[in-house]
């Protein structure tokens, strides 16, 4: 995740692998989901044309309901998986029709204190993909533990988040769901492991 630029430190894009954004055509993005503060990092990086599949509760959160619904938010009924199913299988028709790209957080909720992995992840997204059969974008963003303690009352600059290569699934059918599920997982795992500790080096320097 980014909080400001760190450019005079590296000397490049504070987002690495942003070329991998310029895929055409819809896509799907999955990415990680820590906490709230998601919203900034995802901003930095949020592709054109974009929109994205909630759980349901948050179209009753008050001013964030009401502008996540003027934003043109997919809200998902968690608790009924016919419902679920049925919305993503309208998402993957209408995204072909109509050109837009989805993100999506497979993990379903915020996993902020477990750093060392992440939560297993729900398929839908994964269904939508090879049933539109488009690319899937991984986006993984570093632990914020370097950077924010909400305990401590620190909330200090830090980086950073990775796109990585576009994930095929021309081809692929239902029954190949699971396998591609777990695949992007490891491969999102790993690339958070190498991130974060980038993130903690980051850290270090500043200090």
């Amino acid at each position: 995740v980014i909080m400001t630029p760190y450019l005079d430190l590296i000397g490049s894009s504070p987002v690495q692998g942003e070329e991998n954004l310029n895929t055409k055509g819809p896509y799907i993005v999955v990415a990680n989901h820590q906490a709230n503060m998601d919203i900034i990092g995802m901003f930095e990086i949020l592709p054109d044309q974009c929109t994205f599949i909630v759980k349901r509760e948050i179209l009753y959160m008050g001013p964030a309901g009401l502008a996540s619904w003027l934003c043109g938010f997919i809200f998902i009924n968690r608790r009924k998986k016919g419902d679920a199913i049925h919305v993503m299988s309208q998402v993957a028709q209408n995204m072909l029709w109509e050109n837009f790209r989805v993100w999506v957080f497979p993990e379903g909720t915020r996993n902020f204190y477990n750093k060392a992995s992440m939560l297993s992840f729900k398929r839908g997204a994964f269904h939508m993909a090879v049933q539109a059969q488009v690319p899937i974008i991984p986006v993984v963003m570093s632990s914020f533990s370097p950077f924010f303690s909400k305990s401590e009352k620190r909330f200090t600059p830090g980086e950073c988040s990775k796109i990585l290569a576009p994930i095929k699934t021309q081809g692929l059918g239902p029954d190949d769901v699971p396998e591609l599920t777990e695949r992007v997982r490891d491969v999102m795992i790993s690339t958070y492991h190498n991130i974060s500790e980038d993130a903690v080096g980051y850290q270090g320097a500043r200090q």
